[in-house]
């Protein structure tokens, strides 16, 4: 039988599920952080004096994001004593990990950076363990909205998911650089310290809009597991109090792990591994350094809010939806060569801008061009290691997946202020070598991409 090809608008219409407004706050929810690590820290520490090395290597606490999976099978698993019953498995764990990151916002309103910078990159980690605890838990309960079979609805749900995220991290940075200009103008001494408080309201009123994304009750995700513990104990030979132990922990981390390449056989799990490691590492090193490159260049805090925050917020929402449909109509995989070969292009416009000087014109378009290309690949992205889950193992399996994505936006790109130094601040070459950056995994993609098990490629 020969399935009807959807119209647009056909295919447009799905995101008038309910399920995709539910996704969208929990993408909001697991953005947001990154406004507190990434712009504010990094524009903070920059106004403090620091250098570009020093805020490049802060940014090592986004190595976190990169070894999520390692406890991810705790979060398959272990139920918070009280949240869990009152709120379900995965919001249990969602506003367990809110709280410390609203507890780490009043200690940063405490904190000197240059008196304090061990303690203030400290309280930074400890948002971005929580942070990264919390995706692991948030992208779980995200994906388990969608039935298994439904292939397009899990597309429509990744670009949901995205433009979520960047919701959250794009209108928060707005909030969080007018409000700092805000105190600034008025004369507040430790503005940013005023701002972090400001910003901890904002998490309270994520986590009562929590409330309404719903928590399927009934699930067999346990009792699945608990088939892969006894075919351990099996093979163990006994059963006792010390073999019960080793197949409980060998099934909750070695499951999920056998499960993926038992999927689709050794080497074509290792190239999507090596795939997934090497897809954004030019991007992050832009992005790592995009708002002090900003900073350098003239642009004032309200401009970055207004041109990178805002108008980047609009275009990132309209060309998801539109990277979505793609998806459903083209593929994931081939939505994610036409991006991949967009966002290595559109890296050059940043060089461009640094070589021209401060324009507003280039740096909108700049901007506007970075976050369409950010759009179609991100969307391509979340959908592809989406529809590679195993639902027994939802969080580890995506975990896995994403935080070896995370692996080389987050070690590798910590570099990024050290290698502008190395080039003695020429960003203009800096732009260029992003650029470079994108085509070894546009490589490893096409070895690959006949033989990768998804529901449309």
């Amino acid at each position: 039988m020969i399935e009807k090809k959807q119209s647009w608008t056909e295919s447009l219409l799905v995101y008038k599920d309910i399920r995709m407004l539910r996704i969208l706050l929990l993408g909001s929810i697991s953005g947001f952080p990154w406004v507190l690590i990434a712009s504010s820290l990094s524009l903070w520490l920059k106004e403090e004096g620091l250098s570009r090395s020093t805020i490049g290597w802060a940014g090592l606490i986004f190595g976190v994001y990169a070894f999520n999976y390692l406890w991810a099978p705790i979060i398959d698993r272990i139920q918070i004593p009280f949240l869990t019953k009152k709120l379900g498995h995965r919001r249990g764990w969602i506003v367990l990990m809110q709280i410390a990151i609203l507890l780490s916002l009043l200690v940063w309103s405490f904190i000197n950076p240059t008196q304090n910078l061990a303690l203030l990159i400290s309280v930074g980690l400890i948002i971005a363990i929580a942070s990264a605890t919390q995706d692991i838990t948030v992208d779980a309960l995200r994906i388990e909205q969608i039935n298994a079979n439904e292939g397009k609805a899990m597309a429509a749900g990744a670009a949901m998911a995205v433009v979520g995220w960047w919701t959250g991290y794009k209108l928060g940075g707005v909030i969080a650089l007018f409000t700092a200009e805000f105190f600034e103008n008025m004369g507040v001494v430790d503005y940013w310290q005023a701002t972090f408080l400001v910003l901890g309201v904002v998490v309270i009123l994520m986590n009562i809009a929590l409330m309404f994304v719903h928590e399927p009750i009934e699930t067999d995700r346990q009792a699945k597991q608990r088939e892969t513990d006894k075919l351990i104990e099996g093979k163990l030979g006994s059963s006792n109090i010390i073999t019960n132990f080793i197949a409980y922990i060998t099934g909750t981390i070695g499951g999920p792990i056998i499960s993926f390449f038992k999927k689709n056989g050794f080497a074509i799990a290792a190239g999507i591994l090596g795939f997934v490691f090497l897809f954004k590492i030019g991007e992050a090193f832009l992005g790592r350094m995009s708002i002090v490159f900003y900073k350098e260049i003239g642009f004032s805090k309200g401009q970055i809010a207004i041109y990178s925050k805002g108008l980047g917020w609009i275009t990132t929402v309209v060309f998801t939806l539109l990277g979505g449909v793609m998806a459903m109509r083209a593929g994931t995989i081939k939505t994610m060569f036409f991006a991949g070969g967009l966002m290595a292009l559109t890296n050059l416009l940043f060089a461009v801008l640094a070589w021209t000087g401060k324009s507003e014109l280039l740096f909108a378009i700049a901007v506007i061009a970075d976050d369409i290309t950010a759009a179609f690949a991100t969307v391509a992205f979340v959908a592809f290691i989406s529809l590679l889950v195993d639902r027994t193992y939802t969080a580890t399996q995506y975990a896995l997946l994403a935080s070896i994505g995370t692996a080389g936006r987050t070690t590798l790109a910590s570099s990024s202020g050290a290698l502008v130094d190395w080039l003695n601040g020429d960003w203009g070459t800096f732009f260029i070598l992003t650029t470079i950056m994108v085509i070894p995994s546009l490589i490893c993609l096409w070895f690959i991409r006949n033989n990768i098990k998804i529901g449309a490629k």
